[in-house]
């Protein structure tokens, strides 16, 4: 309920205008206590808002909202069938939809909020999600072919972010094996693709990412790697709608192209965009290390790396360049 009355509050807010505390009481049946009580946890989740007596309550920047109707107005009309949930704050969005498996979710729903409290990467790492600055969105599938349909599905999501991106802002990106999603050698995005099911019948996937558009700087001192966001890379404004839109629209692109063939036919394009491809590189897997040099994915998904002269296909683990002499 709290968390209600705060949306309420952002969405009025939102346009940059004053509005009084007393405006805002009648408005949503609570009390001016209350009122100032919600102002202060919207404070805590990094949204300025300044209080002038007599005018009341304003953001300092006015928030463009993500908003179902425009992201369903630039969805492909092949893909009209979408199913879009907007939320101002949520948990995480890819928690919401494994909440809701099976009954609740159609193929191809998308979950997408303004804010995470709880966002998640991979390794149990925090996805800082401050409010109304980038993308985070979950889209769920139905595999029917069980968990082997999942293989490869990060360089799927990754290589549809890319397409995405090239399309609005003709800008190239490069992919890390096997989740991460890179701008002039820094991290711009990450996935986190989550199962539900057994391993031999069919089961329930949620893919999840999170794109950095426009970060603010309140928040950059708890991030715990180098970052980038889109804004610092594009002359014009970007219009999130948009950008969520497109992204949904090559994601189901590049899906269906999965179903079809698995990644045979998109190994080229990996390889052309991996970013650390014939480099050395370092894979951590659990408390593992092993060095060699990456050369690209296999048409399974898999890192193939080579070490001492032989390339081997690598299933899992992470690549990094941290530590690496």
């Amino acid at each position: 309920m709290a968390n209600l009355i705060k949306e309420k509050i952002l969405i009025a807010l939102a346009d940059g205008q004053f509005v009084s505390g007393e405006s805002l009481g009648e408005r949503f049946g609570i009390s001016r206590a209350a009122v100032s009580k919600h102002i202060k946890g919207i404070g805590e989740l990094g949204i300025d808002v300044f209080r002038v007596s007599g005018k009341g309550y304003r953001l300092a920047q006015p928030i463009n909202m993500l908003d179902k109707r425009l992201i369903s107005e630039y969805i492909d009309q092949a893909y009209s069938d979408t199913v879009i949930e907007t939320n101002v704050i949520i948990d995480s969005t890819n928690s919401e939809l494994m909440r809701r498996i099976p009954s609740q979710l159609t193929r191809g729903q998308v979950c997408i909020a303004e804010c995470q409290t709880a966002g998640r990467g991979r390794r149990g790492r925090e996805w800082v999600s401050p409010f109304g600055s980038h993308v985070y969105m979950s889209m769920y599938w139905y595999l029917e072919q069980g968990m082997s349909a999942a293989m490869g599905l990060s360089m799927v999501t990754a290589l549809a972010v890319s397409d995405a991106i090239k399309s609005l802002y003709d800008i190239d990106v490069g992919l890390k094996w096997p989740n991460d999603i890179y701008l002039k050698g820094v991290k711009l995005a990450g996935i986190l693709i989550e199962l539900e099911g057994q391993a031999l019948d069919p089961c329930h996937c949620v893919i999840g990412l999170g794109v950095n558009v426009n970060m603010p700087n309140n928040v950059t001192d708890k991030i715990d790697q180098q970052w980038t966001d889109l804004q610092s890379h594009v002359n014009n404004t970007i219009e999130r709608n948009q950008l969520t839109a497109c992204i949904i629209n090559k994601l189901r692109n590049r899906i269906s192209q999965h179903e079809r063939s698995g990644l045979v036919d998109m190994v080229e394009d990996w390889q052309a965009r991996d970013q650390f491809i014939n480099q050395p590189v370092k894979l951590i897997t659990g408390v593992n290390e092993t060095h060699g040099i990456c050369r690209g994915i296999n048409s399974q998904g898999a890192l193939l790396l080579e070490v001492d002269n032989k390339v081997q296909p690598i299933y899992g683990g992470e690549v990094s360049l941290r530590g690496l002499a």
